[in-house]
């Protein structure tokens, strides 16, 4: 005999448009600067597992918010919300702790250091041994060490950087160096990683080796947000958009919704 009750649950549809996990959450974030509003009221969230593209015209407020975002602005209004905890009061090194990593505009490397020293670099908040441990080279600290090292040299593999592992950074293109940059950001194996303009300076070649990379660091499920004025890598990459204008949130969407935002195209193009 057929057990009906068996049979009803086997048959019954499946739940659709279940909610992913959000990442980060970011509610009424307003930041003044000298009586002017940097950030106005804004909100959004990020689901765990997208690339989220931040756009918008010079001055919009996009750097300003990955300030805010890793600790280094505090809000003066609003709230942000990391993995379900408020960010609030919490220091950047132990936000990068957390799970949040970034790379910058401009690079941030020590020019005189290696490629490898400068993902070791990027290790610190995962590492055991700190000062002390360093001092007495214990076994267990020279184990940490080779792995860390192990791990290093991975991860300049996984970026197409392994040529270049004994290399000084400050001796290599832009293009390697923002590779490099993001490098380190991957070594503290970060949940959520913010990229500010990583296609700045870069020429075509570069910059589609660029959005191939970040296709990788996707599929190893980092969450990522990028500022890019870079329209088709932006576009091609993202799974989401913002667009900020004049520090306010102008529109949020798909690619493919943003690309036809009459608003979106006003803002970029000037037009009434």
């Amino acid at each position: 005999m057929t057990d009906t009750r068996t049979s009803k649950r086997v048959n019954e549809p499946m739940p659709q448009n279940i909610p992913k996990e959000e990442i980060l959450k970011v509610s009424s974030l307003t930041k003044m600067f000298g009586g002017i509003k940097a950030q106005d009221n804004i909100s959004f969230s990020i689901e765990k597992g997208i690339v989220c593209g931040l756009i918008g015209p010079n001055g919009a407020g996009k750097t300003t918010l990955f300030n805010m975002i890793t600790g280094i602005y505090p809000p003066d209004e609003g709230e942000i919300l990391f993995l379900g905890k408020s960010t609030k009061n919490i220091p950047v090194h132990k936000l990068v702790k957390a799970g949040i990593a970034r790379t910058f505009q401009h690079v941030e490397l020590f020019s005189s250091m290696t490629l490898l020293e400068n993902v070791l670099v990027g290790m610190h908040v995962r590492t055991k041994s700190g000062f002390w441990g360093a001092i007495t080279k214990l076994p267990w600290v020279e184990k940490e060490e080779e792995l860390a090292r192990q791990r290093a040299k991975s991860l300049l593999e996984f970026t197409g950087l392994d040529d270049y592992t004994n290399r000084p950074a400050g001796e290599l293109p832009v293009g390697r160096q923002k590779m490099a940059e993001i490098a380190r950001a991957l070594a503290s194996e970060p949940t959520l990683l913010l990229l500010d303009e990583p296609a700045a300076g870069l020429n075509a070649v570069e910059t589609e080796a660029l959005g191939e990379l970040i296709a990788k660091v996707k599929q190893r499920g980092v969450t990522m947000m990028l500022v890019e004025h870079d329209m088709s890598l932006a576009m091609g990459i993202s799974d989401k958009i913002i667009v900020l204008d004049r520090g306010k949130k102008l529109a949020e969407g798909t690619p493919r919704e943003i690309q036809n935002n009459q608003d979106v195209m006003e803002a970029y193009l000037g037009t009434g």
